[in-house]
């Protein structure tokens, strides 16, 4: 189903705002960790670095949101370790 308003009004004023700060500390915070990190390697610039198999064109299709499985996710439960389990933050915040 749908949201609430009240709590999309909600996640805009507090969840948005709070994700977009750490969004850009983080990204202040990425030219020295990618010095650190395999500084040279850029797939999205130079294709033949890249480690992922190729995808034959023939094998792709356009799927429309209508004919999609619906998959019922309200059971499973994440836990802030698991969140933060790729995470190189050691301030927690």
């Amino acid at each position: 189903g749908s949201l609430p308003k009240w709590v999309v009004n909600k996640s805009s004023q507090f969840l948005a705002p709070k994700a977009m700060k750490r969004m850009y500390k983080a990204c202040l915070k990425y030219p020295a960790w990618k010095q650190k990190h395999n500084p040279h390697l850029k797939p999205w610039l130079f294709p033949e670095q890249s480690t992922l198999p190729p995808v034959a064109l023939s094998e792709l299709s356009i799927q429309h949101a209508a004919s999609l499985e619906n998959i019922d996710e309200s059971g499973l439960a994440e836990g802030k370790e698991e969140r933060a389990e790729g995470s190189d933050d050691d301030s927690g915040n």
